[in-house]
């Protein structure tokens, strides 16, 4: 009982109001509905216990449904409030909306219109609930380093950064591209006892190779052609703090086999120079490649990788777990709507399970730029699972997608679904590669995916972009 939405009969008459809880029962039964004749006790009961729909008769000795509307909200701010009345006119509908009434109806009411408006009223407070319940595991969790997520996978990753944020060893922080990797980074910085000194970061395949050595390890003056004064690389300026190595497995051999002294020796030899500088830094490396498969192939050095996989933290992709979605869905609609200077908005119950039925090759940064494209393109304060479909570049191969379910087998569900959508992708990524004439890099800015996620979609499907290539 305590389980099912509550809607409240407020209403004078004691026939009409036992009378609509008899007719609206059969009509609302998931709901529990009770029925007070007066707005005095209409409070007593709001005060008591939480209800999810009101429906008031608006003339009522003592107190008016519109004196007792403000103060039902003041009780219960979710509350969805429907005003019934025999003296219905455009100025008493338009004061009730205006003080927060859910809607509005004149007697003789139409039962069925009624239920239709209260089942309205119960998704409303659903919605209110559900949003209130992942605003404030948003602020939980935002409090916790930043790290957003509820799962078991969530959990697990919060565990790991608390236990290697104790020690000052160096971390080596995996996970595929958008999965959060600084986030954690700075989440195991933020728990550790250098949380005061300095948090420096360094996209390592961003800078050319002939300019990375001296950025992380500095030069002299002279030491090379535009050399002009002394410069400090970030080891040094990182001193008593944090320096993250973004993307390590893209480091060139050379600077690989320097780094390989600067972690053994706790020194730093800048560009030019012939002394050696003490450095006292803590080392947190991320990558999303296969480190193990690239010292195979001597593209990276095996000591350089113990010296770097003292701890490790896998960030899961978002497609292990979905349970966060909503969750991070929630929070960056929130910090979208602040960029744009726009009040809140809200996601349906549908959308947010739209949302939570994508694969997100790009993982967390994909979904955030997706909702700031909802927030841009949705007009409404609700956010609708209509807004996700059109959103979504994917949904533009939906005449397609009746002759894909039937290529599918009958077998489980599954396995039907894992053939429609790897059909599905092979069909767009061989036309996008078609468009943009085998550029995997232009296809990717076409697509919206990260470069690195469409290249494992191609390995996987065993799709060539050379052969599209003329």
């Amino acid at each position: 009982m305590n389980d099912r939405p509550r809607v409240l009969i407020v209403d004078d008459q004691p026939d009409f109001a036992k009378g609509l809880v008899r007719l609206l029962t059969p009509k609302l039964p998931k709901a529990a509905l009770s029925c007070v004749l007066s707005a005095e006790a209409a409070l007593d009961d709001l005060a008591g216990a939480p209800c999810d729909v009101m429906v008031t008769d608006l003339r009522m000795p003592g107190l008016s449904g519109l004196e007792l509307l403000p103060r039902a909200l003041a009780l219960q701010p979710s509350l969805g409030v429907v005003l019934l009345t025999a003296h219905g006119d455009i100025d008493s509908a338009v004061l009730a909306l205006k003080a927060g009434a859910y809607d509005f109806l004149t007697k003789p009411v139409d039962s069925d219109h009624l239920a239709r408006v209260i089942a309205k009223g119960l998704e409303r407070a659903e919605l209110l609930r559900e949003n209130r319940r992942l605003r404030a595991a948003v602020a939980a969790c935002g409090a916790q380093a930043g790290m957003l997520g509820e799962s078991a996978a969530m959990r697990q990753v919060k565990q790991t950064i608390a236990a290697v944020a104790a020690s000052d060893y160096t971390v080596l922080i995996r996970g595929e591209s958008g999965t959060g990797k600084e986030l954690a980074a700075r989440a195991v910085h933020g728990l550790s006892r250098r949380a005061g000194g300095a948090f420096l970061s360094v996209n390592c395949p961003a800078i050319p190779d002939q300019i990375l050595e001296s950025e992380l390890f500095g030069h002299v003056r002279g030491a090379f052609t535009g050399a002009e004064r002394d410069r400090r690389g970030l080891f040094v300026a990182a001193s008593g703090g944090v320096l993250v190595l973004d993307e390590i497995g893209d480091i060139p051999m050379s600077v690989q086999t320097k780094l390989l002294r600067v972690l053994q020796e706790r020194e730093v030899r800048p560009v030019g120079s012939s002394k050696s500088i003490p450095v006292d830094v803590r080392i947190l490396a991320s990558t999303n490649q296969d480190l193990e498969a690239k010292i195979v192939d001597k593209t990276f050095r095996e000591d350089l990788y113990y010296r770097l996989n003292v701890l490790t933290v896998r960030l899961p992709p978002l497609r292990e777990r979905r349970d966060d979605i909503a969750l991070l869905a929630t929070a960056f609609l929130e910090r979208a709507c602040r960029e744009m200077g726009i009040g809140d908005k809200e996601f349906s119950p549908e959308a947010l399970a739209a949302l939570a039925g994508r694969d997100w090759p790009g993982n967390v940064r994909e979904l955030f730029n997706f909702v700031r494209r909802l927030t841009v393109f949705s007009p409404g304060d609700v956010i609708s699972a209509g807004a996700v479909t059109e959103a979504d570049p994917g949904m533009g191969e939906q005449p397609q997608a009746e002759g894909l379910a039937e290529s599918a087998s009958a077998g489980p569900y599954l396995e039907a679904k894992a053939q429609v959508v790897d059909a599905f992708t092979r069909r767009y990524v061989e036309r996008l590669l078609k468009q943009t004439r085998g550029n995997v890099s232009e296809a990717a800015r076409v697509s919206g995916l990260e470069r690195v996620s469409l290249q494992k979609i191609l390995k996987r499907l065993g799709i060539a972009a050379d052969e599209f290539r003329y």
